[in-house]
C-alpha cells in the first residue's frame, strides 16, 4: 500500500474522531466538562526491552506510527487519582503498514508540587491491542511468532500551562507484549516512544 493511501486513510481517521469529539462536546452539560480528552501523537519503535527503552532507547527510524486516542474520565478515586478509559487508533508506517486498535483502563496521578508552574500529570494504562496484521518488527525482534491480539501498556506524562490547562504536551511510551506467553504463547515485547498534544473538553 502506498504512503499516499496511508496518509489519506489516517487523515480520514483524524477527521472522523474530531467530528465525534465535537458532537460529544456539544451535547455535554457544563457539569461534565473536561471529562473527555483527545490525544494525537507520533512514536518511533524501539528495539530494546522496556527498561532499556526508558533508560537508553535504541530507535529504529524505519518503524514508526501516528496515533489518535480518545479518553474519558470515569471515576475519581481520590483528589490525586482519576480512572479513565481510552481507545486508540494507530497507523503504522515505514517498513510495516497496518492499523492497530487498542482499548485500555488508565490510572492518572494529578498532583505534583510544581503544578502551579507546570500543570503535570502521570498516567499508566493496561488493556488489549489488536493489529490488522502481524507486525513485521515484532516478528524480527522476537525471533519467534507474534500475534495480532496482544496485551497493551501505556505510560504518559502531560505538561500544560496552568492558565491554559486544556492543552498539554504529551510524552508517551507504548508497549505490546504477550505477557510471558499468556497471549497465544508469545513471549516477546515491542516498545515505542513519542510525543504529541492532548486537548481536554
Amino acid at each position: 500500500m502506498s504512503n499516499l493511501k496511508l496518509t489519506i486513510r489516517f487523515r480520514k481517521m483524524i477527521l472522523l474522531a474530531l467530528a465525534t469529539a465535537l458532537m460529544i462536546n456539544i451535547s455535554k452539560t457544563a457539569e461534565a466538562r473536561e471529562d473527555w480528552g483527545v490525544t494525537v501523537f507520533g512514536a518511533v519503535q524501539a528495539t530494546g526491552d522496556m527498561g532499556r527503552t526508558f533508560v537508553s532507547p535504541d530507535f529504529d527510524k524505519d518503524y514508526w506510527f501516528a496515533a489518535l486516542a480518545i479518553s474519558r474520565k470515569i471515576y475519581s478515586l481520590t483528589k490525586n487519582i482519576d480512572l479513565e478509559v481510552e481507545g486508540q487508533a494507530l497507523q503504522h508506517m515505514g517498513e510495516q503498514h497496518h492499523e492497530e486498535f487498542n482499548a485500555l483502563l488508565v490510572a492518572r496521578w494529578l498532583t505534583f508540587p510544581w503544578n502551579r508552574y507546570i500543570d503535570t500529570t502521570f498516567a499508566a494504562g493496561n488493556g488489549l491491542s489488536y493489529g490488522t496484521q502481524t507486525a513485521k518488527l515484532e516478528e524480527r525482534l522476537y525471533g519467534e511468532k507474534t500475534a495480532q491480539l496482544l496485551n497493551c501498556i501505556m505510560f504518559e506524562w502531560t505538561f500544560a500551562l496552568p492558565e491554559n490547562p486544556r492543552w498539554s504536551l504529551v510524552w508517551r511510551v507504548h508497549h505490546r507484549s504477550g505477557v510471558f506467553g499468556l497471549f497465544d504463547g508469545v513471549y516477546g515485547a515491542a516498545n515505542a516512544m513519542g510525543i504529541g498534544l492532548k486537548y481536554l473538553f
